[in-house]
């Protein structure tokens, strides 16, 4: 009976831990997105979708992007001049 409850409740805890989004979660959510893309979708357009796709607020997925996807994130809005590029305190010659 015991071995039968602890089994319920580890179910009960994977089930509520998938309904949780974190951030390593969504990282790797829209990298695979980018990569199953094949170059069609850049990370921009991917956490658009991925947000779209599972009724998370925009303005609410700050808080879920990692360091290295931030990363990445702004390295293709400069590239595509939504922002300034920035430069790393480089002295002119």
């Amino acid at each position: 009976m015991l071995l039968l409850e602890v089994g319920l409740m580890s179910s009960k805890a994977e089930s509520s831990a998938d309904k949780f989004l974190t951030s390593s979660k969504f990282a790797e959510d829209i990298e695979k997105l980018v990569k199953d893309s094949n170059g069609l979708v850049n990370y921009i357009e991917a956490v658009v979708s991925y947000c779209d796709e599972n009724q998370i607020e925009i303005e609410t997925v700050s808080k879920l992007i990692s360091k290295p996807l931030k990363e990445k994130l702004k390295y293709q809005a400069q590239t595509l001049n939504y922002m300034k590029k920035t430069t790393k305190g480089v002295l002119p010659l």
